[in-house]
């Protein structure tokens, strides 16, 4: 009998069970937290990181534990459970620190049980059912009831073609989603992993929706996106010997880039017609900035998703409006761990970026080009939210950073240099 347990437990389809029900967990917070609160989706998350763990400890001989996690991740997590110590609030932030880790967790767990195509089908069929549930809870409001789903935050206006919040509480957050949707079946497309008709009527879901929700902030993503995507598949087009020419031709023009983004970003704001978004971030950037002024080097210590607390509770007083998070994960590293921290967590997403581009640049599988633009997409959202900091956001950077470090590490670089390389 335990034999029979301990081979089921380590079975590859226990493996994928798990992975699916993580993904699906952290991509559904909000719905788990309006269904069944927060002691439901805490005693969800326990149970899938004691399943993890059983799993684990079955398949330990099979798994390559040398060099597990990238450094960026270790450094920023003991910042983040660092700052409990001149944290105003030392209880929230073990809370905050407890919550991250444990989604770190089950992303390491992802990436490590599993290959980057296996990654990539778990993530495909979660959004698949979660981006149909939305669209069926749209219909089931907006044109059969005509009523919007409060619990939820489904407004129901897709009679008007939107804006759309699905199961995901906010439209920009069912955009990224959407987007990250989007990535995922075209490279399932690409890889022949589902059927042709499938993997279509998947791009056309994820379309839809990712139009409906009118999110500015996933139309820049997805158009910066569509450049990368681009770029890639130039790349990979290139001889080997003078790719390193055209990839330094692209950082250079992706810097004008941004510096051109910069000048004429009123432009942009007006015609993306994102001026009521614009000035929300702008009234909260400005009021965090008065708050950051006092604990500009260690922040205020870290607590994930905005507590009813100080000064979270005054930022929110200050713009007369409720905010679960700075409206950008940059400012609210900044805010939560100080420069330093935002420093960490700005390596830790420009590390994972450049593994996953190198690696989508060179290596001949389609796949590799899966981490690479989710990780484009995540780090551009980043500057107008805050996903990357919670829940499926975070699990979704642990998951790509950890298979980048492994498919390109440092380490191994070192380990394999001879003696004469390095002398």
């Amino acid at each position: 009998m335990r034999s029979a347990l301990r081979e089921f437990a380590g079975s590859a389809r226990f493996a994928q069970a798990v992975t699916l029900m993580s993904v699906g967990l952290a991509f559904s917070t909000h719905a788990v937290r309006a269904l069944v609160g927060w002691p439901g989706l805490i005693a969800a998350l326990a149970t899938l990181i004691v399943l993890a763990g059983i799993s684990l400890v079955a398949r330990w001989r099979a798994v390559e534990w040398y060099g597990i996690l990238p450094l960026t991740i270790l450094v920023f997590v003991g910042w983040c459970g660092a700052s409990v110590i001149w944290s105003d609030t030392p209880g929230l932030t073990v809370l905050g620190v407890g919550y991250l880790i444990s989604f770190g967790v089950l992303g390491v767990y992802i990436a490590l049980m599993r290959d980057t195509i296996q990654i990539v089908r778990a993530f495909g069929d979660v959004l698949r059912v979660l981006l149909g549930v939305s669209l069926a809870l749209e219909v089931l409001s907006g044109i059969l009831l005509d009523l919007p789903i409060a619990f939820l935050g489904v407004q129901g206006n897709i009679a008007s073609l939107g804006p759309v919040q699905g199961m995901f509480g906010s439209r920009n957050l069912l955009g990224f989603v959407a987007l990250i949707g989007l990535i995922t079946f075209i490279v399932e497309w690409r890889t022949r992993s589902v059927r042709p008709g499938r993997a279509i009527a998947s791009v056309v879901l994820a379309s839809l929706l990712l139009l409906f929700s009118g999110s500015p902030t996933t139309f820049v993503a997805l158009g910066v996106t569509l450049v990368a995507l681009a770029a890639l598949f130039g790349l990979r087009r290139v001889p080997s010997e003078t790719r390193w020419r055209w990839q330094l031709a692209l950082l250079i023009s992706a810097v004008a880039m941004l510096v051109v983004g910069w000048i004429t970003r009123i432009r942009i704001i007006e015609l993306l017609d994102a001026r009521g978004e614009f000035d929300v971030r702008l009234d909260v950037w400005r009021e965090v900035s008065r708050y950051l002024a006092v604990n500009p080097l260690q922040g205020w210590g870290w607590v994930g998703r905005w507590p009813d607390a100080a000064p979270y509770v005054w930022v929110e007083r200050g713009v007369g409006r409720d905010h679960s998070s700075a409206l950008s994960a940059y400012i609210d590293a900044y805010f939560q761990v100080g420069v330093i921290g935002a420093l960490l967590f700005a390596g830790l997403v420009g590390v994972a970026l450049v593994r996953a581009w190198l690696l989508a640049s060179s290596r001949r599988s389609v796949v590799y080009l899966w981490p690479a633009l989710a990780l484009v997409a995540l780090a551009v959202t980043s500057f107008a939210e805050s996903f990357a900091l919670l829940e499926g956001g975070w699990m979704l950077l642990v998951v790509c950073a950890v298979k980048a470090a492994r498919d390109m590490s440092w380490r191994d670089a070192l380990a394999g240099a001879s003696p004469a390389r390095l002398a």
